[in-house]
């Protein structure tokens, strides 16, 4: 297998599918044209090459970065002279990602990590617009007559690490998208808050899962946030000095605790951990990290394990000038881990200038919830684990949570984690990796949680909140999560649960005073706070504002369906049906590629259990009809992707099928043999019968009942995913499948 260092050049139509639907001659004619006179002479003329071509864009290789980035401004440039006095409606802009890595080389194609990198970042950059990774941004450097504008560390699908995103900013211009840095200081300072207008009925995804931190995060806005008029902080994380690499969950412990700690003084301002921690690992200006997070003071220090005795050093800096305030160094046993915290809380207090009530000093001396330092270190080795969201580490987590509570069965924080884990497997259907039912998850968790509330922590709160958002009891969950925030203020998602809640119980205005408080405590806050703001403004009726953030967002996360239901809607409200095609094709494409299928009206409207529910007096279902969403996959919407009699008979005669709901994780199995004879299994009960074609429909003749389904394609789905094709039933729902055998 051969590999190669190279630059990718990826670019693309934005809204391609509404020009083609608008006029489909005009826009190929156009889009070739522009191809032979302006693409390929240009991506010539800088050494790069052409390897893929698709309907709506390109691949380009290059040898050198330098002249990858400098063609892409020049292809932009070009563009824009090109739309000058062409109308809205007819514009054609691109958008262009470039990454610097290795690919593999496989006759004149390309693949690897270094060109779907490129293909990301294409896929979030504005229309006429360049987005490059960071490895790009270092290499070239100040080679071209160009700048850089830092947006931020972005979690990329199939990635285990996150990448560094730069826009190119040509000769200073501002980005060019209509939605840009004025619609992002909108973002940033005018953030409302609202609660998830799609409440789950069985599993749903992660954007309905406020709980559940998504890997990416917004970039800072360009234009820093004002300071507190109270002394503010960040806690970076703390440098982990010991010999074991493996004791970072220690100096993260440490630092973590320091910041709820801090976070609970009321004169004082802290930046959530989420925030704070993006900095790992980097080599940064102070300075520029205070201004970033809107912070006077920078705490940052290094922890060094070794054996049984710890040292801490840890230092003030003043974020305005780079200047140190105040430095200073710990050491002590472990077994005294908890009087060194103390030390190290009140001499940060101290170097703030401070004043502490009497009530507040006794807070911090009376917060670790266990006098076992072995204990504590068991919870932060779980605790690490836990944060890193993945079924597998969930897994990993609970025998240390166990340790804990063997070595101090009183200690509530341990139990209180455990009970946040129990109850998430169970919520996201990650059960199974724990190997007990979804059921015995959710009593695990709520014995645990009953054991936890002795010593009520802002971690029993949270999993007794979202408890109560399960059940629909919002008032209850809007207390649970309020007493979450009075035990850690600096903990973002605590006020992002409240907003979710209080949208629930009809309080979308004090929805929109926490999640603006989540925002400004985590400036780097995920992708999904903005999509509350989205929600937020929808819930509301704003739906102008509503769609410039939930396109924002959409562009953010591309694999991530729901913003676009909700521009969907915001769309059919504004009477912008020509965009409202394209909002709802890529929702149901997203649905898809996850292994669902396509978005009908009938799963708001028909259903018994309908994938999600929304607030009484939403707004979602009147879009959508006047969206032109189709009613059922009855529709003739539907009509190119329905199967005719013989190929219904071909796929299902002589073969067995198999699929999975995307909501809820539901196996069916039908197994039909060439003479018509017809086992089902799964969630579709283990029965048998006869099968027969009944026109173009398949029917069911079994001891018990008789069924008949129309069988569609599903474009986009896969047999990896069972969802080539949709089974029709008599209720016009889809249940998506594959064959197998």
């Amino acid at each position: 297998m051969e590999r190669r260092l190279a630059a990718i050049l990826a670019a693309d139509v934005a809204g391609y599918s509404r020009l083609m639907e608008q006029d489909e001659a005009d826009t190929f004619e156009r889009l070739r044209a522009y191809r032979k006179e302006l693409f390929e002479p240009e991506i010539e003329k800088h050494h790069g090459r052409i390897f893929k071509l698709m309907g709506d864009g390109l691949l380009a290789e290059f040898g050198s970065v330098v002249d990858a980035v400098e063609c892409a401004v020049v292809l932009q440039r070009s563009m824009a002279e090109r739309n000058e006095g062409v109308s809205e409606s007819r514009r054609i802009d691109v958008r262009i990602g470039i990454n610097l890595g290795d690919v593999i080389v496989e006759g004149d194609d390309r693949f690897g990590d270094g060109v779907n990198i490129a293909a990301r970042l294409q896929q979030l950059a504005e229309p006429g617009s360049v987005y490059v990774s960071g490895k790009v941004a270092t290499e070239v450097g100040r080679r071209l007559p160009f700048g850089f504008e830092r947006l931020g560390e972005q979690k990329m699908k199939n990635l285990a690490e996150p990448v560094q995103v730069y826009r190119v900013v040509a000769d200073g211009a501002p980005s060019p998208a209509k939605a840009g840095r004025r619609a992002r200081k909108r973002l940033a300072t005018a953030i409302t808050a609202v609660a998830v207008l799609l409440l789950l009925a069985g599993g749903t995804a992660a954007w309905l899962r406020p709980w559940q931190p998504p890997p990416e995060a917004l970039p800072v806005e360009a234009e820093a946030p004002p300071l507190p008029d109270k002394p503010s902080v960040a806690v970076l994380p703390f440098v982990n000095l010991s010999d074991d690499p493996q004791q970072t969950y220690f100096a993260d412990g440490i630092a973590e605790d320091l910041m709820t700690d801090l976070s609970r003084l009321p004169g004082l301002f802290v930046i959530a951990r989420h925030s704070a921690f993006a900095y790992r690992g980097q080599d940064i200006d102070l300075r520029k990290v205070g201004r970033e997070l809107g912070v006077r003071y920078i705490v940052e220090g290094s922890v060094r394990r070794t054996g049984e005795q710890v040292r801490v050093n840890i230092q003030l800096i003043d974020a305005t000038t780079g200047g140190h305030v105040w430095a200073e160094k710990y050491d002590g046993p472990m077994a005294d881990v908890f009087v060194l915290q103390d030390h190290v809380t009140k001499s940060v207090v101290d170097a703030l200038a401070l004043k502490l009530t009497s009530g507040e000093q006794q807070a911090l001396a009376d917060r670790r919830g266990t006098a076992v330092p072995q204990a504590y270190d068991a919870f932060l080795r779980g605790w690490e684990r836990y944060q890193r969201t993945t079924p597998a580490d969930f897994v990993a987590a609970i025998p240390h949570f166990e340790q804990a509570i063997d070595l101090d069965p009183s200690y509530a924080r341990a139990h209180a984690a455990l009970a946040m884990v129990y109850f998430r497997s169970y919520d996201q259907g990650w059960a199974g990796s724990l190997d007990i039912t979804a059921d015995a998850a959710f009593r695990k968790a709520r014995d645990h949680l009953d054991l936890a509330k002795a010593r009520p922590t802002s971690i029993s709160h949270q999993v007794a909140g979202n408890i109560s958002r399960d059940r629909g009891w919002h008032s209850d969950a809007v207390k649970e999560f309020q007493a979450a925030i009075a035990l850690d203020p600096s903990d973002s998602w605590s006020y992002a649960y409240l907003a979710y809640s209080l949208i629930y119980a009809g309080r979308s205005a004090e929805a929109e005073t926490e999640i603006a408080v989540a925002m400004r405590i985590d400036p780097h806050f995920p992708p999904v706070f903005a999509f509350y703001q989205g929600m937020a403004q929808f819930e509301q009726n704003r739906m102008a504002e509503a769609a410039v953030t939930l396109t924002k967002v959409a562009r953010l996360s591309p694999d991530d369906p729901w913003p676009l239901l909700l521009l969907t809607a915001a769309y059919g409200h504004l009477g912008r049906q020509k965009d409202a095609p394209d909002a709802i094709a890529a929702f149901s494409s997203a649905r898809v590629r996850n292994g669902g299928v396509p978005f009908a009206m009938l799963e708001l409207t028909r259903s018994a259990s309908p994938t999600f529910r929304s607030p009484k007096g939403s707004p979602l279902m009147t879009g959508l009809l006047r969206a032109g969403v189709p009613d059922s996959y009855d529709s003739p919407a539907f009509d190119a992707l329905r199967l005719t009699g013989s190929e219904v008979e071909s796929l299902f005669f002589g073969h067995r099928i198999h699929g999975r709901t995307l909501e809820g994780g539901r196996e069916f199995g039908l197994a039909v043999s060439a003479d018509g004879t017809a086992v089902r299994s799964g969630s579709w009960g283990a029965d048998s019968g006869t099968a027969k074609m009944e026109g173009d429909r398949l029917c069911l003749v079994l001891s018990t009942t008789s069924v008949c389904a129309a069988i569609l394609r599903n474009p986009g789905g896969t047999k990896a995913k069972e969802n080539e094709y949709l089974w029709i039933d008599y209720y016009w729902s889809a249940l998506p499948f594959s064959q197998v055998e």
